[in-house]
């Protein structure tokens, strides 16, 4: 029985790629028999407040999980299960649990019913198309990752479910790639198949699609925008560069490796990474920053302004004043969020203030900066935003 101004303790277990990442909180009870997320404040534990998807974002790893976990939805297929149990009194993570009150297991799914994902492989593009359920034509997004590399595909089944074609491309770290792994070894071409291979099929409006890019992606969304005989109708650029991070190793946008040049990788007193320096405007090689004068359709640059990976508020600035010398002011939308890190993904996922980046030939973890709640407010207005500009741009 749930008794008023009981004291009790939600912990939540998710089983996702082994990891099980395990926490709790504390909440007062205001009522008879229920626990309710929309009107009981938690006092203590991960979180504290009204925070109905606190029970979501403020994920972290259980004591004594490995160093430098990030939790990321790698199979987009099959859904997160969580597990919700209600305990009595105040528990800490570490304790063993005590009478079990109640509990619920519940599914967060990345992909609605009828949605499709089709694995591409074509004109040496690689990547994940996402389709909406029926027959379109829908507009368009082509979805672009970091450095991180691999093949990220939960932001495109997302729009995917709110009925946009996704393409999501890999360009960095895959084994269908061509080259090492830690450079990128395709160039502007392989960009430029990747929006006409998606303009071309038969079920998106070929004349109504964008590009989303965060951290080294929006370079490259920044880079393909302009380049001639692409014209997106929209760019959502969230905390990154207007120009390379790594020496270019041709005209084309080839790298050289990500790891040889260290000269402006910062490191704090616990031996992790920041490479926001990296990307502040005057540490840019010159032949590689993009000309944002040339830009032609509205951008929408999202910062964090406690990104430690990226120098996103600098990068923002002159995009901004480049665009007013141009005469282009009116293109340029800028959200800048107090507290919010470097990975801003859509919401209700727990953010990673640090994580590990590499394991060899050493262990490195990577700083990207954070605070949970306002890192968490900033993904839930972020997406809105997100979802309103495209509105706007790809479907009026």
């Amino acid at each position: 029985m749930l008794r008023t101004h009981m004291t009790v303790t939600t912990i939540r277990q998710l089983m996702e790629m082994k990891i099980i990442p395990c926490f709790s909180l504390h909440r007062k009870l205001a009522g008879l028999h229920h626990a309710v997320v929309t009107r009981d404040h938690s006092v203590g534990g991960s979180y504290s407040g009204c925070e109905p998807m606190g029970l979501f974002w403020g994920l972290q790893p259980a004591p004594g999980a490995r160093e430098g976990l990030r939790l990321r939805k790698k199979n987009v297929e099959t859904p997160y299960v969580v597990h919700v149990s209600l305990l009595e009194g105040h528990v800490s993570p570490s304790e063993e649990q005590s009478n079990e009150l109640a509990a619920v297991t519940t599914e967060r799914w990345y992909m609605a019913p009828g949605v499709r994902r089709i694995e591409i492989c074509q004109d040496g593009v690689v990547g994940t198309l996402f389709l909406p359920p029926g027959t379109g034509p829908f507009p368009g997004m082509l979805d672009l990752w970091g450095m991180g590399g691999g093949l990220v595909e939960y932001r495109s089944a997302l729009f995917a479910s709110r009925g946009y074609a996704s393409l999501s491309v890999a360009y960095i770290g895959h084994k269908e790639l061509p080259g090492p792994q830690n450079k990128i070894n395709v160039g502007d071409s392989y960009f430029k198949s990747a929006f006409h291979l998606l303009q071309d099929h038969h079920q998106v409006c070929a004349d109504r699609i964008g590009i989303i890019g965060l951290s080294f992606g929006v370079y490259l969304t920044l880079r393909l925008a302009t380049n001639i005989g692409v014209k997106p109708s929209c760019l959502i650029c969230i905390n990154g560069p207007v120009g390379s991070t790594i020496k270019l190793s041709d005209d084309d946008g080839r790298t050289e490796n990500f790891e040889g040049d260290q000269k402006y990788w910062m490191y704090d007193d616990q031996g992790h990474v920041s490479f926001r320096a990296v990307s502040l405007p005057a540490n840019l090689s010159p032949e590689s920053k993009v000309k944002i004068e040339n830009l032609t359709c509205p951008l929408m640059y999202i910062v964090g302004e406690d990104d430690l990976s990226s120098s996103s508020i600098e990068n923002a600035d002159l995009i901004e004043e480049t665009l007013r010398a141009a005469g282009k002011s009116q293109l340029f939308t800028r959200l800048s969020y107090p507290g919010a890190g470097h990975l801003i993904e859509p919401p209700y996922s727990p953010n990673s203030r640090a994580s590990l980046w590499s394991v060899k030939p050493k262990k490195l973890i990577t700083l990207w900066g954070g605070h949970l709640a306002p890192h968490a407010a900033a993904q839930e207005d972020a997406w809105k935003k997100i979802l309103d500009f495209m509105e706007n741009n790809l479907r009026q």
